[in-house]
């Protein structure tokens, strides 16, 4: 079997798209997504040679961005794009309205909301983003919340604080998902200790692999079968690639020396064009695959899944260089020896199955 093949009977549904903030730091005229875009990752033919039948949309916001402003930023970006391309995309909200959008042909257009800042720290702006159609929340982006620790920043409530307990109840409650990528690993195990719903790594590899703060622990992988989640395995070269998350490191300390955040995207990308130290090494299709067959290993083939980042990072591997790459790295896979049937798992049956699941527990 061809990755084609399984990808035209299974919906491949990535955790992970930044494209919705992406077009705003663009500006105006806004690109026409159906002809193509060269200066994203992601465009509408590029989604089809994918294969890509429902795609999380990221509705993301700096962290420099709070209160009204986040929650503004956030609403402003609610079904932007499915409304723009109403012949291609679907608003859906349920593991059956993704898979009926699929069998039409449509590719299923699916929100989670990036940062527990942008709910304001209220639990009414968390239920209003969930009756928009937003189904995740992850709970912090690169710094903390006031009420959860983020991986890249210092340590301040030990994971969760006892409102964050609340959120995640809450978001149990209204059938929201809990992301867990760039939380610290702190909070990922107080989240999993707190929540009665299965929870998403949207965009997150395995530490073991490559030892980063964004990736997750094999004592958290281990503890996904008890939780029914899933860890979809990103693409982003620092987070897959040992050699590029020794240079990041390196490129880390010289912004912190200059005065610099090296967690503020846009700093980090212009100080490294600038910089005189190394050159970037390069991540590769076959880094992916590695942690991808770690997950697989730890957690087990229940528990996998793919959040690209795409148009949320500057560079990807080689072999992944936009959303058009994804039956090569199934083909790749199917090479490898896995079967149809997990291929199908880590596509989108294991999504949908988190979907229906948080689903069952809300009602």
């Amino acid at each position: 079997m061809h990755a084609t093949d399984l990808l035209s009977g299974t919906p491949l549904i990535d955790g992970h798209n930044d494209l919705p903030w992406a077009l705003r730091t663009l500006g105006e005229p806004e690109p026409d997504l159906a002809r193509g875009e060269p200066r994203l990752h992601t465009d509408l033919p590029r989604l089809r040679a994918g294969k890509v039948g429902g795609q999380f949309w990221s509705v993301y916001v700096p962290c420099s961005f709070t209160g009204d402003t986040a929650v503004r930023a956030v609403v402003e970006q609610v079904h932007r794009l499915a409304d723009t391309y109403p012949a291609d995309l679907r608003v859906v909200t349920t593991a059956d309205e993704v898979e009926a959008a699929f069998a039409d042909g449509w590719i299923a257009s699916l929100l989670g909301a990036e940062g527990g800042h942008s709910i304001g720290g209220s639990l009414q702006v968390l239920r209003a983003l969930r009756r928009s159609g937003v189904r995740y929340l992850t709970l912090t982006h690169n710094l903390n919340t006031e009420w959860a620790d983020a991986a890249t920043d210092e340590p301040v409530h030990g994971g969760l604080s006892a409102f964050g307990r609340t959120v995640v109840a809450e978001m149990n409650r209204i059938g929201m998902i809990v992301d867990l990528s760039h939380v610290a690993a702190t909070t990922m195990r107080a989240a999993l200790a707190t929540t009665t719903a299965p929870v998403l790594f949207t965009h997150s590899s395995a530490r073991a692999v490559t030892d980063h703060p964004r990736n997750v622990p094999d004592d958290v992988l281990e503890s996904l079968p008890d939780n029914g989640g899933v860890c979809m395995v990103t693409f982003v070269p620092r987070f897959v690639s040992r050699a590029v998350a020794d240079w990041d490191a390196r490129l880390a300390d010289a912004m912190a020396a200059a005065g610099q955040d090296h967690r503020d995207l846009r700093a980090r990308e212009a100080f490294a064009a600038a910089w005189d130290g190394p050159p970037p090494p390069g991540a590769t299709l076959d880094d992916v695959v590695a942690h991808l067959e770690h997950v697989r290993e730890v957690a087990g083939i229940d528990h996998i899944g793919i959040g690209g980042d795409y148009d949320g990072v500057a560079e990807l591997p080689a072999g992944l260089e936009d959303v058009s790459a994804y039956p090569r790295l199934f083909d790749a896979l199917l090479d490898r020896g896995w079967s149809a049937a997990d291929c199908g798992k880590l596509a989108g049956r294991n999504a949908l199955r988190v979907l229906r699941a948080v689903d069952e527990v809300a009602d």
